[in-house]
């Protein structure tokens, strides 16, 4: 099968992302660095076959995307579903959040990560 975690051809992409992060996961990763919430390490732009995924944490094999207004058109609908399932193919879970809670109720988000993470770590 080969290495599926972040591959080195995918290294400059990664780099790029994590360099350019929208401001919704600037937000977002300010709450999650450092083992914030409830201890668990999380790492950015962390990519999984040729998909890079927001956020990860390897402990929970949990995923967190941020979607924006450009995952919200058809293409990008069917694009995410089809990507979300190759991922979670290898036991992987999501956790998809849009920009507007984070901008809006950013606590709110944190807090249902919580009881997500909880549920999952049982």
């Amino acid at each position: 099968m080969g290495i599926i975690y972040n591959r080195f051809s995918m290294l400059i992409r990664r780099r790029h992302l994590r360099n350019s992060m929208p401001r919704a996961e600037v937000l977002f990763w300010m709450h999650l660095k450092n083992r914030q919430v409830l201890g668990y390490k999380f790492r950015r732009q962390h990519s999984i076959g040729y998909y890079v995924l927001d956020f990860y944490c390897p402990k929970l094999k949990l995923a967190i995307e941020i979607d924006g207004p450009s995952h919200f058109t058809s293409k990008a609908i069917k694009y995410d579903r089809q990507r979300q399932e190759y991922i979670e193919s290898f036991g992987i879970k999501f956790f998809r959040v849009t920009n507007y809670d984070i901008y809006k109720n950013i606590d709110g988000v944190i807090n249902k990560l919580i009881f997500v993470i909880k549920k999952l770590s049982r």
